[in-house]
């Protein structure tokens, strides 16, 4: 099935400016759906999964959770004020 969505031009260039193509984002989002249980947690289906796809489901996740522009460094010191 092939679905076309208008998406605005500022929305996409930051989807594209954190390094991933809007298709890509999108497919991220539906599968995000089928796979979580509803309660607003992204879960892996049950099953052995090969390396490849336990890779790249850890890169996405990484790349989408940040906690800011700051180094570890700079976390760790500010966690201890």
């Amino acid at each position: 099935m092939q679905v076309t969505v208008s998406i605005p031009d500022e929305f996409a260039a930051q989807i594209k400016s954190r390094g991933r193509s809007v298709e890509a984002y999108l497919r991220g989002l539906i599968e995000a759906d089928q796979i979580g249980a509803g309660d607003g947690l992204r879960r892996l289906r049950p099953g052995p999964y090969s390396p490849e796809e336990a890779g790249r489901w850890i890169r996405t996740t990484r790349a989408e959770n940040r906690l800011g522009s700051g180094t570890i460094r700079e976390l760790i010191d500010e966690g201890r004020k």
